[in-house]
């Protein structure tokens, strides 16, 4: 069977043409020099975009603006918008191939990722995920874990739907945009996996009454990110999204040093691809530290300050992701966000684009504005 029928394809197509004249009518209307000046249409839908994504995360850019995230673009309008509606689109390859290109066909964005939610890899293990509804992002469930003996990673942990879906999203988008855009995947690193696996409270106890219990957990978990990634990549992915919660309220710079910098130096060196750490919060009093891992890469969150500011923090190394309020995002109008972007911009962020996944009832008009649609 074919993975797009010609009238879908046709269908994208003069999507793609209606937008495309719409972006050159704003272009023409806003003429004033800025490194933040609208892109014409010749730029944004073409195979540079996947280009300019990737050299943009390997700090290679040529000056254009890129937008994007690594992180969920899913909100209701946009549900609306494609026809594609949690929970479906967590668990059918097809539903979430169909969101996920809204990240360019319909926001504009120089990048598309399908993995909305924070579970896939914990539903594969052995959660009982709460796959939520429209309105309502997934839940993992109870632990299932009380310590590092009880891990069991299932062997046919990637054709389970947790992980098999999305690995057949990514080849259905890898498809659909013929390198139009990059294709990013998303997996999740073991500290985060442990929360749901152990319980937060638990897992974090855990790190102060034995850290060779800790060592040993993620020692064990560790495995699951790198098969995950490695099958994302065969999948189609140009590049990753490494999450790991790893915000100060809940691991001190002295945790960050002793138990993940080593654990995100390895994934660097194993992880055979272009590879964007997020972490939620202020990771101010940590970003010297993430620049230590090798990440080419970091997705921050504004809370760490200005993009001037986060910036001067990471170095002229490291390139930088994000730089757009999600609470602007949900209260703010689209003046504000065009000029959040264009402080962004200017300001040396490579990747321009929300600061996280997005509240899912933010406007579809504040979030077409990061790219200045």
């Amino acid at each position: 069977m074919e993975i797009i029928q010609p009238a879908y394809l046709a269908a994208w197509h003069r999507r793609v043409s209606v937008l495309a004249e719409a972006r050159l009518r704003l272009s023409c209307a806003h003429t004033a020099p800025t490194p933040y000046a609208l892109r014409p249409p010749s730029v944004i839908f073409s195979a540079m975009s996947q280009k300019r994504f990737l050299n943009a995360i390997g700090r290679k850019g040529d000056g254009q603006p890129v937008f994007g995230t690594g992180t969920s673009i899913a909100c209701v309008e946009l549900m609306h918008e494609t026809g594609a509606y949690f929970p479906q689109a967590h668990l059918d390859p097809e539903q979430m191939a169909d969101l996920a290109i809204a990240g360019y066909s319909v926001l504009g964005m120089d990048v598309v990722m399908p993995l909305f939610s924070v579970c896939h890899e914990v539903a594969a293990i052995g959660c009982n995920v709460n796959w939520g509804t429209s309105e309502q992002m997934p839940e993992s469930g109870s632990p299932i874990f009380r310590s590092a003996e009880d891990i069991v990673i299932p062997p046919d942990l990637l054709h389970r739907p947790g992980c098999r879906v999305p690995l057949e999203a990514i080849g259905l988008l890898k498809k659909r945009l013929s390198g139009a855009a990059a294709v990013c995947g998303k997996v999740f690193g073991p500290w985060t996996l442990a929360y749901h696996l152990f319980g937060v409270e638990n897992f974090l106890m855990g790190t102060i009454d034995s850290s060779s219990a800790t060592r040993e957990i993620l020692s064990r978990l560790l495995p699951v990110t790198l098969a995950f990634a490695k099958a994302q990549l065969d999948a189609g992915a140009d590049c990753l999204l490494l999450a790991d919660h790893a915000t100060r309220d809940l691991c001190s710079p002295g945790a960050y040093r002793d138990f993940l910098l080593p654990v995100h130096s390895q994934l660097v060196r194993e992880i055979a691809a272009p590879l964007v750490l997020h972490i939620c919060g202020n990771t101010s009093d940590r970003i010297g530290m993430i620049e230590q891992t090798g990440m080419g890469c970091f997705h921050w969150d504004t809370k760490t300050g200005s993009p001037a500011e986060v910036r001067k923090l990471a170095g002229e190394r490291m390139a930088l992701m994000g730089g757009i309020s999600n609470y602007r995002l949900l209260q703010g109008t689209s003046q504000e966000i065009r000029a959040m972007a264009q402080a962004a911009a200017t300001a040396g962020i490579d990747v321009v684009g929300p600061e996280c996944a997005i509240p899912l009832k933010t406007p579809l008009a504040n979030l077409k504005a990061i790219a200045g649609k």
